[in-house]
């Protein structure tokens, strides 16, 4: 009996090991790496940091468009150092993941459910020209053609300006030509799977970059505007591509966290902007920045510390910019118009730069909201604003600055290159230095974990400072 109890036991615990072992098949999968992973979820994170971009403080601070109200150090350029390993484990790594898996033959199949797969690989090259054209902007020379190796490559040497900018190029006329007929990508946040939009996107963004280069490389910013322009770019404000954030308290407008969400109100809109705009009686103001508690605008003194305001003193950006949902712009048809006029004025294309100029104006008016014949006409005739060929550059620089409001990067690209409108620095910089940054530092992780490659490029490209120059601009 005894014999036959225990048997009974042995004959029952090895039916449930058998029975167990087949049920442990997926205990060491895990939920969160999935087999076929989901690329238009992929595409949506990537994403969503275009708007973190966009509305980066720092650039915006450093042309003057912003302010501090409170804590007079950012735009006194306290910081040195930024870091950028957030874009590349982040949106870089995500696209650059797209791609192989519409690549790949083992999951191309899988992955075309969410798009074609051409569509998904052009959509996702573009972006990653967009994300490493803003890198490379904000710190020179930077990894790139050993970058998004994961564990193959975690030393990657600094690629210079000059070559990345070649293969950016490159990046945007290919994957503007790579669309087919296929079904529309999933997952898109921006431009909706738009593939004429993402077209005059790629190739908005080649003419722009081709601009960097007319003071380094003339003739080859020459050629690349005239076949960016060929391929079809932006030409109206319906063209425009904003980035729209959420009626959401987990991703909402970066100003309205600040000033709702946080109350804090640590940026108001700069004297020097204000006063530029009170000066030309830009119609544009009041979009762009509230009036004070006295119902004035007034700009906050730009790097003037100790500060002897409050937030109630000064203009805050206006409210209707800064909702919990607003846009933020990422390219506009006025920005790609003063493109034009500028590559016009410089002999590059054919055309009138005066028309040219004068169609930005009143583009910008009508994306902001403000436009009516009387105002624009009025605006044009203005001594400030009047074309003059002889001073076309500056004039053309000066409207960039004001269309570019809150697009910080561009911005301080553009006046970097340009060195229009001339700004005075803040008087007493935190950074050991005298004048406005000319560069990001690379951040201390570079320093530290990849120091062969960085002692290399300081070696090559200059001092790791705000003040050395990246490659365009002279």
């Amino acid at each position: 009996m005894k014999n036959t109890f225990l048997k009974s036991i042995l004959g029952a615990g090895l039916l449930f090991v058998a029975t167990a072992c087949d049920d442990f098949g997926d205990m060491n999968v895990s939920p969160n790496s999935p087999a076929n992973p989901n690329t238009g979820s992929i595409l949506t994170s990537a994403l969503r940091s275009v708007g973190g971009v966009v509305t980066n403080i720092n650039p915006a601070l450093y042309v003057q468009q912003f302010g501090d109200v409170t804590y007079i150090e950012e735009s006194r350029y306290k910081t040195v150092q930024f870091d950028y390993a957030g874009m590349y484990t982040g949106p870089l790594n995500n696209l650059n993941y797209i791609v192989k898996l519409n690549t790949d033959a083992e999951t191309k199949n899988t992955a075309a459910a969410n798009g074609s797969n051409a569509n998904q690989i052009a959509t996702a090259r573009i972006l990653k020209a967009y994300f490493y054209q803003t890198i490379t902007d904000r710190w020179g020379d930077v990894p790139y053609s050993q970058a998004l190796k994961g564990a193959d490559g975690f030393s990657p040497s600094f690629d210079t300006q000059q070559a990345i900018y070649n293969d950016l190029f490159k990046e945007w006329k290919e994957a503007q030509a790579q669309f087919d007929g296929g079904k529309t990508v999933v997952g898109d946040i921006l431009l909706g799977g738009n593939v004429a939009k993402w077209k005059k996107f790629a190739n908005s963004l080649r003419a722009i970059a081709a601009l960097r280069l007319s003071k380094v490389d003339a003739a080859k910013g020459k050629a690349e505007f005239a076949a960016a322009i060929a391929d079809g770019i932006i030409t109206s404000n319906a063209d425009n591509v904003a980035f729209k954030y959420l009626s959401d308290a987990n991703y909402e407008h970066p100003l309205y966290n600040n000033y709702i969400t946080s109350n804090r109100k640590d940026f108001a809109v700069s004297s020097t902007f204000i006063d530029y705009l009170l000066k030309t009686n830009d119609p544009r103001l009041s979009a762009m920045a509230d009036k004070n508690i006295n119902g004035a605008y007034r700009g906050v003194p730009y790097g003037v510390f100790p500060p002897t305001w409050k937030a109630q003193d000064v203009s805050l950006a206006a409210t209707s910019m800064r909702q919990q949902n607003s846009a933020a712009n990422v390219i506009t048809y006025a920005q790609v118009l003063l493109a034009q006029a500028e590559a016009v004025q410089l002999g590059w294309i054919a055309g009138n730069a005066k028309s040219l100029y004068e169609a930005a104006i009143k583009a910008s008016m009508e994306q902001w909201g403000v436009y009516s014949a009387s105002a624009y006409d009025a605006y044009i005739k203005s001594p400030e604003v009047t074309f003059d060929s002889a001073k076309a550059i500056e004039q053309i620089g000066t409207q960039r600055w004001i269309v570019l409001f809150y697009q910080g990067t561009e911005a301080w690209a553009e006046w970097r290159r340009t060195g229009f409108p001339k700004l005075t620095p803040a008087a007493k910089p935190l950074n050991g230095g005298t004048a406005i940054p000319r560069r990001m530092g690379y951040p201390a992780h570079e320093v530290t974990l990849n120091k062969t490659n960085y002692d290399a490029v300081i070696a090559k490209q200059g001092k790791d400072d705000q003040y050395t120059r990246v490659w365009w601009d002279k």
